[in-house]
């Protein structure tokens, strides 16, 4: 197996052009489990340890660029008040060792239906910036997914950055496993409020071949919060509203039976997780709402 180890971006990008097949390694919490088992054995590993400039966050027009090798420690650390959903998923991911290596970058391009950033981030409407030595593109969080562990990069990319808004609104973030902590979830539910555009976000994992969007609740959802004049009045949400966001999140999934658990618990365990999680989140509303 080759092992390439480039200086810059430059140059990685360039190897990556010459070996279409190498498996970009960060954190390598994701490709060395797949190495030790043996479900993989690519042609050659690409270490992208030594490009500083994957590591940076910046804020550019009010929106974070954060670079794909930012770990999950850093991002808890210093963006935690900024994305506190992507922050709760972060403290979800395996133990403070996996968490001082592990980033989302490297999330994104196992894309696992099971990974734990992929929630928050289709709840924020993220955009993934993808290079190439044939330029850059940005692909909306949505189109990103196309298959299980299968995304939109071409062969020659690689994750450089993603870009989301800080958060102006409660967000919350809540997965169930088969124990409490280091586990793949059963299923997991991520929900964002973003009061200044009137909108609703959502994600969730491990209920479909990829990480989804229920957009039938968030429109829902958002037009009930409109129409009955909660974003400003901030009053409690009836239970009949929050039983049917449950119901369309648990109708957006499309979940399979396998060791972790059943479809139908699964789907039954993300109704409750959107009610749950709409319940703390719009709490969090109100006691924002009383503190201003």
């Amino acid at each position: 197996m080759e092992f390439l180890r480039p200086a810059t971006w430059a140059d990685a990008l360039a190897a990556r052009a010459e070996y279409p097949d190498a498996a970009p390694i960060a954190g390598g919490t994701d490709v060395m489990v797949e190495l030790n088992f043996d479900i993989k054995r690519p042609p050659a590993l690409l270490d992208l340890t030594r490009v500083g400039e994957l590591t940076d966050w910046t804020v550019v027009d009010g929106v974070l660029r954060i670079g794909a090798g930012l770990t999950y420690y850093r991002l808890i650390s210093e963006l935690g008040t900024r994305l506190p959903g992507l922050a709760m998923a972060a403290r979800t991911v395996g133990s403070p060792q996996i968490r001082n290596r592990g980033t989302v970058g490297g999330n994104l391009g196992a894309s696992s239906p099971a990974g734990d950033a992929h929630p928050p981030l289709l709840a924020d409407d993220a955009v993934v910036e993808a290079h190439s030595v044939r330029g850059i593109r940005h692909i909306p969080i949505t189109h990103f997914y196309t298959g299980v562990k299968r995304n939109a990069l071409a062969p020659d990319e690689l994750i450089a950055a993603f870009w989301v808004r800080p958060a102006t609104g409660p967000q919350q973030f809540s997965k169930i496993g088969t124990r409490n902590a280091m586990v793949i979830s059963v299923t997991a539910f991520a929900l964002s409020l973003r009061p200044d555009r009137r909108e609703v976000g959502t994600g969730f994992g491990s209920a479909a071949p990829t990480p989804r969007r229920a957009t039938a609740a968030e429109q829902f959802l958002s037009d009930e919060l409109t129409a009955s004049g909660r974003w400003e009045s901030r009053t409690e949400l009836a239970p009949n509203i929050i039983r049917r966001f449950g119901e369309l999140v648990a109708e957006a999934a499309a979940p399979i039976d396998d060791v972790r658990g059943t479809a139908e618990y699964r789907r039954h365990a993300l109704s409750v997780l959107a009610r749950r999680t709409l319940a703390w989140t719009w709490k969090d509303y109100v006691t924002e709402g009383k503190a201003a």
